[in-house]
């Protein structure tokens, strides 16, 4: 007994001493990493309208790509915006379970899932941004895996929408086809921007942005058609509240990150300039990550007080199919990305005969 104890002193006393040692190990690992380049220094593929400067070099450790959280390159802000959203996003979690009478069972069960959805989007994109530039595969696997969570988001969010946030006058009208929709809609925004990705090379032509807008164009269109309704029945009934206000911000804050996902502005008006900081991207992502925490606090606050209006309309078997669908959603466009992938490392095999 005595030396069990001794034993789990000595191991406690090593991880203590490991543990003060790692700010050292991090930094002389940070030291020892390879600079930014140039892009003219990587392959077409890696290279971004209007940016010049701070491209991580290829084919290094992926121990190099990890800690390059840690480091200023041109997709340093990109990381950093969804990574600071998705922290945001779980404290925002805990505050709503540390306050509120949470219970697991057919009414949170669609607020499960657009969290799952949510945290879903986010991770793949820190994924993807922090990951890309290993090599080409790498490149196409992580932005693969980025549009499946983008897929996973739209139909988290038309589920959330659907159950907390609809008006009985819009549920009447588009019970009957808006899941279904919105789950193939949201699996061909992933197979649009993953075709998109695998068809076409730089410099990229207008069908590559109309294969990937038109889709996730239509997606969103359907998915945020409650919410519309609610905001116009509200503005016209003079019944505004809380939740209200918050899809009305969701709604802006996407609209504007929506340009920015279509316009490489300011870079195209200072190229180089926005090398590291400030370009098109990264502004997406920040009006972006603000749509989805506006849209979470609207769920919030429809998830606390609409719970009459979903007990009168959805039954538990229902709702659980519907949770269902979303797993199969995800199933289906990861299927697809996946043989895209093997389509991709084919012709990457190929090209390098």
């Amino acid at each position: 007994m005595t030396t069990s104890i001794l034993e789990c002193i000595s191991t406690l006393s090593i991880s203590a001493q490991q543990l003060r040692r790692l700010p050292k190990l991090l930094e002389g690992d940070l030291l020892k990493m390879p600079t930014t380049v140039k892009d003219s220094d990587v392959p077409n593929l890696f290279r971004e309208p209007y940016i010049q400067t701070g491209y991580r070099p290829t084919n290094q450790d992926w121990k190099y790509y990890f800690l390059s959280l840690f480091q200023r390159h041109n997709e340093s802000g990109n990381v950093w915006t969804h990574l600071l959203v998705a922290l945001a996003f779980l404290l925002r979690c805990k505050a709503f379970l540390e306050t509120e009478d949470f219970q697991w069972n057919t009414m949170s069960m669609p607020l499960v899932i657009y969290v799952l959805a949510s945290v879903t989007y986010l991770t793949c994109s820190i994924l993807a941004h922090l990951l890309q530039s290993k090599s080409e595969l790498a490149h196409y696997t992580f932005y693969f895996t980025d549009y499946v969570g983008v897929s996973t988001y739209q139909y988290g969010s038309a589920i959330a929408h659907y159950y907390y946030s609809s008006n009985q006058a819009w549920y009447d009208c588009s019970w009957y086809f808006f899941l279904p929709g919105a789950a193939l809609l949201g699996w061909m925004s992933c197979l649009g921007c993953c075709f998109a990705k695998y068809r076409f090379q730089r410099p990229y032509p207008l069908m590559r942005k109309i294969y990937q807008v038109f889709p996730a164009g239509l997606a969103y269109g359907l998915d945020v058609s409650p919410i519309l309704h609610r905001i116009f029945s509200c503005y016209m009934e003079g019944c505004w509240d809380n939740a209200v206000v918050f899809h009305c911000l969701q709604v802006i804050f996407f609209v504007i990150s929506a340009y920015f996902f279509s316009c490489p502005v300011p870079e195209k008006f200072f190229p180089g300039g926005c090398d590291i900081w400030g370009h098109a991207h990264q502004i997406f992502h920040v009006f972006l990550g603000l749509c989805t925490l506006s849209q979470f606090e609207a769920v919030l606050l429809d998830y606390k007080n609409r719970q009459d209006l979903f007990t009168a309309r959805y039954s538990p078997e229902l709702t659980l199919l519907t949770c269902l669908s979303f797993f199969a959603l995800i199933a289906c466009s990861a299927v697809t990305a996946m043989f895209l992938r093997r389509r991709v490392k084919q012709k990457l095999s190929k090209k390098a005969l």
